[in-house]
């Protein structure tokens, strides 16, 4: 079964790929067989908390959704660079960034929204990864979270 079939029988969908508002940046970067892959906020998908602190304006609950939701806009991302997700190996590592008010320091539960989701599509052998989540006292726009990647492609 294929990524897209994995996502559709988890019930999610692709959102459209991130914009970048500037010309000097891109979702991704290919160096070798390696995809570099730029900080995504989460995707505009119902129900995802879009803006606030991680401890006070959004639970953790809400941030965690919100990091399944960037990681679903990596794989758009992802998508648009390779055409095909299936040309994805593995995920090698993961950092996430979490827009946390003072005292929070569960980053660690809020990122495996992500993390979780690369496991359940790419399986234990090839979807564990490296990963470090860290807080941050500010994330552009104030987003939730902010979550970057490198995976390996199929040669």
């Amino acid at each position: 079964m294929g990524i897209e079939e994995k996502l559709a029988k988890l019930g999610l969908t692709l959102p459209p790929p991130f914009q970048y508002p500037s010309p000097n940046r891109t979702g991704c970067v290919q160096v070798g067989n390696l995809l570099f892959i730029s900080g995504h906020g989460p995707a505009e998908i119902a129900g995802v908390k879009m803006r606030g602190k991680v401890g006070d304006e959004v639970s953790e609950e809400e941030a965690t959704k919100a990091a399944q939701a960037a990681a679903l806009s990596m794989l758009s991302s992802i998508k648009r660079q390779i055409g095909d997700l299936n040309k994805v190996k593995r995920v090698v590592k993961v950092l996430g960034m979490v827009n946390s008010s003072s005292g929070f320091d569960r980053q660690f539960a809020v990122i495996d929204g992500a993390s979780d989701l690369f496991l359940e599509l790419w399986g234990p052998e090839y979807g564990q990864h490296a990963r470090a989540a860290v807080g941050m006292f500010e994330l552009p726009r104030r987003i939730p979270v902010e979550i970057e990647g490198i995976f390996e492609l199929y040669e």
